[in-house]
């Protein structure tokens, strides 16, 4: 596929095995795809709960963005009405704390859960929400020290998707799962797509301990995709700029999706911005998003038979440079920001 990075884009260059064949991919022409992208929502509790009203106003948006026109730069016609929006981690700012004798974890958690619901109808967002583990949202479940796990929850919302009928795939751990739109597939991989830990890589091994992602990810690919050729967007929270994902992961993980149609690479963790990520022992480079903070904005996908377009849908901040412990004043209007356009 071809790479087109607009002059406004601000990108960084000139994101138990089934033993069957995959379904057979819908037709191109028959696909059109258009889901919204966000994390890092930092979800506080007892304190700093700004931030949450920030993250609500945004929510706010994403209900009304359908009909909203594209920018100029890729067709400026009305953004169709979304599928769902993807959460890539960090919806908690403290997966595993108390403060002053209340469990502020499970307070934020309630807060996510108000604001962004499961399903469309029980919360604040008008559309599904597909989530996934960030570094923020506390150790796998059972390690936790106040009895409160988002892991837990987590893979309580999985079963329920399940349920529903929305997944193609659930990891027997219940926590990397993937699912098809329009014969697009889609594989949350939580926190970065390894195994365990790197040996050479020093941080807390319980808050960045992937569970399997990589392993998931190989199965899911052989048994959900195959030969076949469809395209496939990986979600996780971690980018190839992650010093706790190691570039020898990064070559692991590289030598798994290698064989497949591999359009996108969604992450969040660190800034806002589209990139190119070229593998080191060379090969097609992979396209990645990093989708940045909630309260400040998200992303608006397009998939179709003959092309991919996104593009940051970013607040209009009045002051970027606010006094220090203040936070910055928003006038209520939105801008485009970050876009993007790939071809066959």
């Amino acid at each position: 596929m071809a790479l087109c990075c607009l002059a406004l884009a601000l990108v960084p260059v000139a994101c138990a095995p089934v033993s069957r064949e995959p379904a057979l991919s819908p037709p191109a022409t028959q696909r059109d795809v258009t889901f919204l992208v966000t994390s890092d929502a930092h979800y506080d509790a007892f304190e700093n709960e700004d931030r949450n009203d920030r993250t609500r106003d945004t929510i706010k948006h994403m209900n009304e963005i359908a009909g909203v026109a594209w920018p100029k730069e890729l067709g400026g016609d009305p953004i169709r009405p979304p599928r769902g929006v993807l959460m890539l981690g960090d919806m908690l700012d403290d997966g595993d704390r108390m403060k002053e004798d209340q469990n502020q974890s499970a307070r934020q958690w309630a807060l996510y859960v108000a604001d962004f619901g499961l399903d469309g109808t029980d919360g604040l967002l008008k559309y599904p929400v597909f989530e996934g583990v960030g570094n923020h949202d506390g150790p796998p479940a059972g390690h936790e020290k106040f009895g409160f796990s988002f892991q837990a929850e987590l893979k309580k919302r999985n079963a329920l998707r399940q349920a529903k009928g929305w997944l193609a795939n659930l990891s027997e751990n219940g926590l990397h799962y993937s699912w098809d739109w329009d014969g697009v597939h889609f594989v949350q991989l939580n926190l970065y797509p390894a195994d365990k830990q790197h040996a050479k890589v020093k941080y807390s091994p319980e808050y960045h301990d992937p569970q399997g992602a990589l392993t998931f990810l190989k199965q899911d690919l052989e048994t959900q995709v195959g030969r076949n050729r469809r395209p496939v967007v990986l979600l996780a929270h971690c980018g190839f700029e992650t010093d706790w994902w190691h570039p020898d992961d990064w070559a692991a993980v590289y030598a798994a999706v290698k064989p497949y149609n591999i359009i996108l690479y969604m992450h969040g963790h660190t800034g806002t911005k589209c990139y190119e990520w070229k593998p080191p022992q060379g090969g097609k480079p992979l396209t990645v998003v990093n989708t940045g903070q909630t309260e400040n904005g998200f992303f608006v996908v397009q998939i179709t038979g003959h092309r991919v377009r996104l593009a940051y849908r970013v607040k209009k901040w009045a002051d970027n440079n606010p006094p220090k412990g203040q936070p910055r004043q928003w006038d209520g209007s939105w801008q485009w920001k970050h876009l993007l356009e790939k071809r066959p």
